[in-house]
């Protein structure tokens, strides 16, 4: 067995997970370290004309070669992590299942293994085992010596799985207790008699700190929105990841006042007001990525609750093909939206993704050729082609006025975040029906339920069934971990639903047992469950005539809509989710 630069041995849980290590620097007589580009070629990752398309950008951007051809996407990052544990003798360690020890953790700083993408893993007797997505770069081995005053084991690991096991073991939380004992010793007694006035101006300050680690924690962990509510002793700090809160930090009451206090200073709003609710905006940028925040408080009979969304600048958007929407589906929905004119609706409740698929539609729809106009309440996403109206009421920018104005601007597309009232609905179906395309959303249970919520807002029906072309309905459902599924047995009630809703004879379920990925839940990443209703001349004759919603639902199913219940049903089937999932987050009557 040949040695990693002084290294005597590797641990048997190291050596059990792929080749023995082996020297970055041949020993006398050995054969030298074959190319990495030869490597990909022979076992036919790559084709020799991407290989030198590979060479040639590296030669322009600089870069290690399996980074530029992973990026140019003419590789994947698992099968080059393989070759590069192969090429440099080294083992290739799962980090799915590998949970890092907090005795290495503690070993490693977190600036050193963000900045050299290493992550370290446990002790050994030949020294820290730390694993890294390329040993040759940045001279890894000497860094990481030093940073940890002792020999290291190196062991390659993909990337991205590096990166999501930086972000899970280093938690951000681990200082707050620290920073809450500094608030007892100094600040518990002031933040008692000052109220919500205590002093957080300090960047140094134990409430300024811990706003700070909260925020970040949530980043690295997904989470759409933080929660702080203040429970009589406590503040409970909850995160909502994949569409389910979560309770990850429990503050003394007494803090409750000065955290509240330190968001609506950051937002920009009345820190001495506390009997009412109010809204704010704050940037920040957290881990080098720029987060744009949206801060409501509201006052309970324990203080003052705070809900922090978050919504991260650098994420990129969706696109329709990437929603979950079955083909068919999403045949049908882009040949509605590329009418000239009409109205498209989006409906579900809060938090269902209809914000996603309106932004996914416009991203399909901008063009240089046409004029896209957005009335939103608030403007989550900057598209830097389209014109975004930000609804400020407090300045007269409502959405009825603002769409009136609109109309004065040439728009081609006008996109109405959500409508709220009959006189925003009026002017959109107006503008539908005097030749502009018009998408927006509405907050109802199902396709059928939209066209009645706008009967419901006082629309007459004829108005109704000649502006909508169509109405797409969702809900969002976690996604099975892909990296952690295993065999299970649904309970009797969840199989009893299963067999009555479906005529499917599958007899095996998949469920994520949990693991580092995905913080141990089980679910990684949601998916929509949709439903598209198309208003067809039948669909219209029971618009005008005030049908039930039971008849419209029925005539739709007819006329080729598969209801959600269904879709949610096929992604059971197909082991994308759980049947415990639909129960809770889609399951229609």
């Amino acid at each position: 067995m040949r040695l990693r630069r002084g290294q005597t041995a590797v641990d048997d849980d190291a050596r059990a997970v792929a080749p023995e290590p082996s020297s970055s620097a041949p020993a006398a007589g050995a054969q030298p370290t074959r190319r990495l580009g030869d490597l990909l070629v022979e076992q036919e990752l790559v084709s020799q004309a991407e290989l030198m398309e590979g060479l040639l950008e590296q030669s322009a951007s600089g870069g290690r070669l399996g980074s530029v051809l992973v990026k140019l996407g003419m590789l994947d990052e698992r099968d080059l992590a393989r070759v590069l544990s192969e090429q440099q003798g080294l083992p290739l360690v799962d980090l799915r299942q590998d949970v890092p020890e907090a005795s290495a953790l503690e070993r490693l700083p977190e600036s050193v293994a963000r900045s050299m993408h290493a992550i370290p893993i446990r002790e050994t007797p030949d020294g820290l085992l730390i694993a890294v997505a390329d040993s040759e770069e940045h001279d890894a081995y000497r860094v990481l010596s030093q940073a940890v005053g002792g020999p290291v084991v190196l062991v390659i690991a993909p990337p991205s799985d590096i990166a999501r096991a930086i972000d899970g073991s280093y938690r951000a939380l681990a200082g707050v207790d620290e920073q809450v004992r500094r608030f007892e010793a100094v600040g518990g007694v002031r933040a008692r008699t000052a109220g919500p006035q205590v002093e957080v101006a300090d960047d140094h300050a134990p409430v300024v700190q811990v706003v700070n680690l909260v925020i970040t924690q949530a980043l690295r962990d997904r989470a759409s929105d933080i929660h702080l509510e203040p429970q009589g002793d406590v503040v409970r700090v909850r995160f909502r990841i994949d569409g389910a809160l979560h309770e990850v930090q429990a503050l003394p009451a007494e803090m409750g006042p000065a955290v509240v206090s330190r968001i609506k200073v950051l937002a920009g709003m009345n820190i001495v007001e506390r009997r009412r609710a109010q809204d704010g905006q704050l940037e920040m940028t957290i881990d080098g990525r720029d987060l744009d925040v949206r801060v409501s408080t509201v006052p309970t009979i324990h203080g003052e609750k705070a809900v922090l969304r978050l919504l991260d600048k650098s994420r990129s958007l969706f696109e329709l093909d990437q929603l979950g929407m079955p083909d068919s589906t999403r045949a049908t929905y882009s040949a509605l939206t590329r009418h000239p004119y009409g109205m498209v609706i989006v409906a579900g409740p809060t938090g269902s993704g209809k914000t996603t698929t309106l932004y996914a539609t416009l991203a399909q729809l901008n063009t240089p050729d046409r004029n896209l106009t957005t009335i939103e309440d608030p403007v989550e996403y900057v598209f830097p082609s389209i014109n975004q109206i930000q609804i400020n009421e407090q300045a007269g920018v409502t959405f009825a006025d603002g769409l009136k104005s609109i109309l004065r601007q040439d728009p081609d597309v006008i996109l109405v975040g959500e409508m709220r009232d009959v006189e925003t609905a009026r002017i959109a179906v107006q503008s539908a029906l005097t030749g502009h395309f018009v998408l927006s959303s509405i907050h109802a249970t199902d396709a059928a339920s939209a066209l009645h919520r706008f009967l419901d807002m006082g629309l007459e029906s004829f108005l109704i069934a000649s502006s909508v072309l169509g109405i797409v309905a969702q809900r969002l459902v976690r996604r099975t971990c892909t990296h952690c599924r295993v065999r299970y047995e649904p309970t009797p009630e969840e199989r009893m639903f299963y067999e009555h809703a479906s005529s499917s004879s599958k007899s095996e379920f998949w469920h994520g047992a949990g693991c580092n990925f995905c913080s141990h839940t089980g679910f990684e990443d949601r998916i929509g469950v949709f439903e598209l209703l198309r208003c067809t001349d039948e669909m219209r004759d029971l618009i005008v005539s005030s049908s039930s919603h039971d008849r419209i639902r029925e005539l739709a199913v007819e006329q080729g809509m598969v209801p959600m219940r269904e879709e949610a049903l096929r992604l059971v089937e197909e082991d994308v989710t759980t049947i415990a999932e639909i129960l809770r987050g889609v399951y229609l009557i």
